[in-house]
Order: C-alpha cells, then sequence, then structure tokens
C-alpha cells in the first residue's frame, strides 16, 4: 500500500509530459531499426551488404548527432532552463523526422537522421532533471522510473507500426506525435532549484574537468554503454549475427527489436523498484550487468536455437539492461545544479552515440572472424568496462540535490 501511495504521489503532470516526450524520442530513435532494410530498398540500395554498410553509416550519423546535441542542449538547459530546451529539442527533431519520409537516397537520409538526433538529445536529460528537482529525494527514482517505463513504451510502439505501415508513414507519424506534444508542454512550470540559482558559474562545462568530476562524467557515461550495445547491435542487426549460428527459422530485427523493447521497458521499471526497494542505484545497476553478460554469450555462442529462443532471448537481455532510468537519475544525482542538466543530458547521448564506436568496432572485426563472434567480442568490452566504472562512482540514492558544485552535498 505505501508503494502505491508513493507511486500516486509523483503521477503529476510534469511526470507524465516528461514520460510522453521521452516516448517519442525512443519512437524516433528507434525507428530507423525498424524500417532500415524496407526503406533502404525503396530508395534503390538492394544489395544486402550494401544494406549494412549504409546502415551502419546512417545510424552513425544518427548518434554523431545526439552526441553534439547532448553538449548543446545540456548547456542550454543550464543556461537557459529545462523547459526551453525541451521545447527546442522536440521541434527540430519533430520536422527532422517528417523530413525523413522524403530521404531520396542514403546521403540525404544521413542527412535527416544527423538533424533528427541532433534534436532527440535534448529530450531526455531536460525531462530527467526536471522530474528529479521537483520531487522529494525519497521519491524521485520513482518519478524517473515511471518516466523511463513510458519511454520505453515508445521502442515498442515503434516496433510494432514500423513493420505495419509504410517507412515514410511511420516517419510521418513519428514527427506528428511530436509537435502535438507541444501543447502539453505549454502546462508545466519551470524547476524551482534552477530557477533560484544565480550562480555566475551556471551552464560552465569546464567545471567538469576539476576537482576529480571529469572521471565521475566519463564512468556514468561507461556504465549505460552495454545499454546501446545491446539495441544497435544484437537487436538490430540481429538477422545477420544469427545468420552464421544455424538458427532454425527465420529471425528479423523488426521481430528482435520488438521482443527486446518489451524486456527493456519491464527491465525499466523493474530496475526502478528495485533500487528504491534496496535503495541503492549502484548494487542495482551491478545485478542487471552480470546478468545481461551472461546471456548475451548465450545469445552469441550458442547455435542451433529457433528463432522463437532467440526472441526469448532478446527480451531477457532487454530486461537486463533496462536499467536506463536508474543510470540517468545517478548522473544527475552525482554533480550539482549549475551543471546538472548538463551531465544528464550529455551522459545519455554520449552512452547513445558510443553506440557509434561499438558499430565501427564490429563492422571491422566481422571482416576478420564470424559475424556472432564479432559481436560477443565488442560486447565484453562495454560490459566489462561498465562494471569497473560502477565501482568508482559514488552511491547518491539519499542525496540531496540542492546544491551546486564548489559546495558540498550533504
Amino acid at each position: 500500500m505505501k508503494f502505491l501511495r508513493d507511486l500516486r504521489s509523483v503521477l503529476n503532470l510534469t511526470v507524465l509530459v516528461a514520460g510522453l516526450g521521452y516516448f517519442v524520442d525512443l519512437f524516433d530513435i528507434t525507428l530507423f531499426g525498424v524500417v532500415r532494410v524496407a526503406s533502404l530498398k525503396d530508395i534503390g540500395i538492394t544489395d544486402p551488404a550494401e544494406i549494412l554498410e549504409k546502415g551502419l553509416l546512417i545510424y552513425n550519423c544518427q548518434m554523431i548527432g545526439m552526441m553534439v546535441g547532448g553538449l548543446i542542449w545540456g548547456i542550454l538547459a543550464d543556461r537557459r532552463g529545462r523547459l526551453s530546451v525541451m521545447f527546442g529539442s522536440i521541434l527540430l527533431y519533430s520536422f527532422a523526422n517528417i523530413g525523413n519520409a522524403f530521404a531520396w537516397d542514403a546521403t540525404s537520409y544521413a542527412v535527416f537522421r544527423f538533424l533528427g538526433g541532433l534534436g532527440l538529445a535534448g529530450e531526455l536529460g531536460a525531462a530527467i532533471t526536471l522530474v528529479a528537482e521537483s520531487l522529494p529525494k525519497d521519491k524521485r527514482g520513482l518519478g524517473t522510473t515511471v518516466v523511463a517505463t513510458l519511454g520505453m513504451l515508445g521502442i515498442v510502439a515503434a516496433a510494432l507500426i514500423g513493420q505495419r505501415l509504410h517507412w515514410k508513414t511511420a516517419y510521418l507519424t513519428g514527427g506528428v506525435m511530436g509537435l502535438a506534444l507541444l501543447f502539453a508542454r505549454f502546462k508545466i512550470s519551470e524547476s524551482e532549484l534552477f530557477a533560484k540559482k544565480t550562480d555566475p558559474s551556471r551552464a560552465n562545462p569546464l567545471l567538469l574537468l576539476q576537482g576529480g568530476r571529469f572521471l565521475k562524467y566519463i564512468c556514468c557515461i561507461l556504465i549505460g554503454v552495454p545499454i546501446y550495445f545491446t539495441t544497435g547491435i544484437l537487436f538490430t542487426f540481429a538477422p545477420e549475427l544469427t545468420a552464421g549460428l544455424n538458427v532454425q527459422g527465420t529471425v528479423t530485427a523488426g521481430n528482435a527489436i520488438l521482443y527486446g523493447s518489451f524486456g527493456l521497458t519491464l527491465g525499466d521499471l523493474l530496475s526502478g523498484l528495485f533500487s528504491q526497494w534496496l535503495k541503492s542505484r549502484r548494487r542495482a545497476v551491478a545485478l542487471n550487468l552480470v546478468l545481461g553478460f551472461g546471456l548475451m554469450l548465450v545469445y552469441g555462442l550458442v547455435s542451433g536455437l529457433t528463432s522463437t529462443t532467440i526472441y526469448l532471448l532478446s527480451f531477457l537481455i532487454g530486461i537486463t539492461v533496462g536499467y536506463w532510468a536508474v543510470l540517468v537519475t545517478m548522473a544527475a544525482e552525482q554533480f550539482g545544479t549549475n551543471i546538472r542538466a548538463t551531465v544528464a543530458t550529455t551522459v545519455p547521448n554520449f552512452v547513445r552515440g558510443s553506440a557509434t564506436l561499438a558499430a565501427s568496432g564490429f563492422a571491422v572485426l566481422k571482416g576478420q572472424m564470424p559475424v556472432a563472434s564479432a559481436a560477443i567480442l565488442v560486447g565484453s568490452i562495454c560490459f566489462g568496462l561498465a562494471l569497473l566504472a560502477l565501482t568508482q562512482i559514488e552511491e547518491t540514492f539519499h542525496r540531496d540535490l540542492d546544491y551546486e558544485e564548489g559546495s558540498r552535498p550533504e
């Protein structure tokens, strides 16, 4: 009963609008993976090897856009406010995704995905920062869990809609949903913690390079790398990965993303609740990483599985890497109000951008060894670095967020 009372207490308009915004964010990010093959064939790319090559190029352009946008939007969120970033980012990524429906070749496709990534970069960090600063410390984990769980349903929606609608219609749907959200966002208020801070060092990203903050910042990014390795490699390129494993039945990227996204949604909810129960962000993430690594080895090393088993593994792996809400909350809690939005916006986008490095490493290694082995090697590095990084950051579950860098948090 206490849990239900706590949950009801965090379901305010700010949390719900932030969650719906993240829903559209993840819908648009995921959609390319679902429609990749169909859309590339429709613009004249039919050779399987070229589909993989151009798909990696376009995917990387999207992720590079998110890394660049993360820094821009993060500084703006600490300088101009959390709400202004939420408005500006949604306008850009909505129009960019509408533009994707009119891509005529791989180059134009990549440009639109870059612009989409640039816009999408501002959504999550501003939303999580706004929610974290608007709730009491013992309940902010529940609030960010609601945001992330609603967001993960966007992946499910993209997997379903992307397989049932023409790819152009699917992109238009994402753009229109984003524009519709603007009306809801006029009803929410700016963070009071942000509004009352007047320190001139606000929005100074160079603070991240001082006082040991940079190591802590890098560790926050590394902890999230396995999430986007999983979605960007294991799920998106599931047909290629399983082709050499004698899988019985046909494995499609759309279905792998669909079942994986169901797992991610459930995992985000479970990891957030588990973190609340343990009163620890670090221990919850550590368990997820260990289980995820083990399941990845089964996925990529065991041959002769059925396509149904591959989808089940995708679902289970999705659960284990569904600690996104805990990760972004933990990153926001590590730093003071004057650079919190910069961190909360750039960390998830550099995590997403890390998929570019993972995909590039995978692209190089797949020419030297079996495709599945290349993916497992890259994944082992990702999970190993995440576990190491987790040991280097502080537990922040009980931390009061009303402080700026340069003062001592409670």
